[in-house]
């Protein structure tokens, strides 16, 4: 039980700390400033320095991969399909969102932060992979459905399109692309890049805690527990769930990268899907009730697994 009180306990009282600073003395604009130097350049410092300097054999672990992704994805056509037996004329575009909203892990901004908390700075690696994978193949099969689902079936070279403008800008890909490529060439990462990395990267762990906190303060206090709660379990727990039993049966993984895989599975809702809902206008409100609803739930699942496995 120590490890709550030394891990969880700090990193879900910075949550805490930015919801009463979002509530008093700050407004939403500040979560946007506080995300915005998270995604741009905080996190972008710790992506790429810790591609740099992993063995590229632990980058490459296809058991994890294989455990996280294929729970994930599991989780995705799951959760569409019980959207659509749930509401069936709301049509493919709000399945979709209910399906990423039941899948998408926060990664970014609470993984990176607990991995910090409960491992420390060298053994980031599986929530930098798994960050990557939720930017790329699930934002990517997110956009690819809603718009196809836009041109009724007619929109997948739009989609392509979209996904890979999308890939390009996203400083989270760019960076971890950097920093594999840097790993590629062999040669160490020169100093002033360590010492500015490391720098830069060290606000990132209590700034997006602390962001996610001011987001939530401005969320409506009604949790729309009727159309929604039911994506919460699978986000919690029939996500790690699955990751579990892939592990036990299909991709073995050591004491460590089991209980990377499930934390990183038992996260909560990302805030990304509220992005993603907020630019196609579609199922907005009902995503950022999910967000808030599912951090609120991680924090006992959350503990359960750093109790059982950050354990020193």
């Amino acid at each position: 039980m120590q490890v709550v009180f030394d891990v969880a306990l700090p990193v879900f009282a910075i949550i805490l700390a930015g919801y009463g600073g979002g509530r008093t003395v700050l407004g939403q604009e500040a979560s946007s400033a506080l995300s915005a130097f998270v995604y741009w350049f905080a996190l972008p410092a710790v992506l790429l320095l810790s591609m740099a300097r992993q063995p590229l054999g632990d980058i490459f672990n296809l058991n994890f991969i294989g455990a996280f992704l294929g729970s994930m994805l599991m989780v995705y056509a799951l959760g569409w399909a019980l959207g659509w037996l749930k509401g069936r004329a709301d049509g493919p575009e709000v399945n979709s969102l209910q399906a990423l909203n039941a899948s998408f892990s926060n990664t970014g901004y609470m993984g990176i932060p607990l991995f910090l908390a409960a491992w420390g700075a060298d053994h980031l690696l599986p929530a930098i992979i798994a960050t990557v994978i939720m930017s790329v193949v699930m934002i990517g099969l997110a956009v690819i459905t809603m718009e196809m689902a836009r041109s009724h079936g007619h929109g997948l070279g739009r989609a392509f399109a979209s996904v890979g403008k999308g890939l390009i800008k996203n400083p989270l890909i760019v960076s971890s692309l950097a920093g594999l490529a840097w790993n590629l060439t062999g040669l160490a990462v020169p100093q002033p890049v360590v010492n500015l990395c490391q720098l830069t990267g060290a606000a990132a762990g209590p700034c997006a805690l602390f962001a996610i906190g001011v987001f939530l303060a401005g969320r409506p206090l009604e949790l729309g527990l009727r159309h929604v709660g039911w994506m919460v379990p699978l986000k919690l727990l029939v996500h790690p769930l699955l990751a579990w039993g892939l592990i036990e049966t299909v991709f073995p993984l050591d004491r460590f990268w089991t209980g990377a895989t499930l934390l990183l599975a038992a996260l909560p809702t990302g805030a990304l899907t509220f992005v993603m809902a907020n630019q196609y206008k579609v199922y907005v409100e009902r995503t950022s009730q999910v967000i808030l609803l599912s951090t609120i739930a991680s924090v006992p699942v959350l503990s359960v697994i750093l109790v059982v496995y950050a354990s020193r």
